[in-house]
């Protein structure tokens, strides 16, 4: 009985990680679905990072404060 909740622990990092995984690998028609443009190694200054486009694009996109 000990280990049902080190086997649900491990469960749910698994499951964690698979989710984190598909988040990493973006693409250009995301990155135009949440509104920014794709940037090689960096984004310019000012704008914001919000997710990757490849594996050596950043998904960019201007910061808007209320």
């Amino acid at each position: 009985m000990r280990i049902l909740p080190v086997l649900c622990a491990l469960l749910l990092l698994m499951l964690l990680g698979v989710t984190g995984l598909s988040l990493a690998r973006g693409s250009h028609q995301e990155c135009e679905r949440r509104g920014g443009f794709c940037s090689h190694r960096s984004c310019p200054p000012g704008i914001g990072r919000v997710g990757l486009c490849s594996e050596q694009e950043f998904c960019c996109r201007m910061r808007w404060y209320p």
